[in-house]
């Protein structure tokens, strides 16, 4: 797959860990410049620092900000193009759940941070490339959406309305940016990372069974998918989202 990422640029938020971090090492193998966001710097330095390690060729920022801050978000997408010229790939990535349990028990505080993490931040950053880089030179956002927004599930159904928002605002953005902009989603089934933990440690066998594929899903499974989007083999997609789940969305509804 030509993907055509050599020496261009991609920012990610929440890059610290997980599937942040699995897209960071994938665009890196691409031989894409990288720009690190999340909230501490620390941790992202130590992952800049692993990255330089394993890709020394390419180029690699790492810049704290908090995903909901709109002076910080400004500074990292500013920081970007001063480094690098450009910024051609932009992953919002940066998620939160701050509640479980029925939405009838939900409060107003944790229904706002859970809006703000997950979508209005996706309207923020991709405002910010936009009028700072992309409506000019063009480029492709990559928004991390989850299987949870096309279903219901008990417990985190906030969390899952913010990421059925999030699949709506990359069809309209995909709408709004088009031509030069290319706007598409990742919704990913139960991957093995630290935000979904509490989803699957001590049941991993039982789900495993479950799926199709017979394994829970790990960050690279969706690092490989947002290769392919940022990249030129994806050049006629726009304002789609791929469903990456093992298999869990096509078991029946009745056994």
């Amino acid at each position: 797959m030509r993907t055509g990422l050599q020496g261009k640029t991609a920012l990610i938020t929440g890059a610290s860990r997980g599937i942040g971090k699995a897209i960071a090492f994938g665009l890196a193998g691409e031989g894409a410049n990288i720009v690190l966001s999340s909230r501490r710097q620390e941790a992202l330095d130590e992952v800049a620092a692993e990255l330089r390690a394993a890709h020394p060729d390419v180029g690699v920022l790492a810049k704290a900000a908090h995903v909901g801050d709109e002076d910080q978000a400004r500074a990292c997408v500013d920081a970007t193009i001063a480094e690098f010229g450009g910024l051609d790939v932009l992953v919002n990535n940066a998620g939160t759940s701050v509640h479980f349990g029925p939405l009838a028990e939900i409060d107003a505080a944790a229904a706002a941070k859970t809006v703000q993490v997950n979508q209005f931040a996706v309207v923020q950053w991709t405002q910010l490339a936009w009028k700072a880089w992309m409506a000019e030179h063009g480029g492709s956002v990559i928004n991390m959406a989850s299987v949870g927004g096309l279903v219901t599930e008990h417990g985190i159904g906030y969390y899952n309305a913010t990421k059925a928002a999030v699949i709506h605002l990359s069809r309209q953005f995909a709408m709004e940016l088009a031509p030069g902009v290319r706007v598409n989603a990742i919704a990913p089934g139960l991957v093995k990372t630290q935000l979904a933990r509490a989803l699957w440690e001590g049941n991993e066998e039982a789900i495993s069974k479950y799926l199709p594929l017979g394994r829970l899903g790990v960050p690279a499974d969706i690092a490989n998918a947002a290769v392919f989007l940022a990249g030129d083999a994806s050049s006629w997609m726009t304002g789609q989202t791929l469903v990456i789940d093992g298999g869990a969305m096509i078991r029946p509804s009745i056994a």
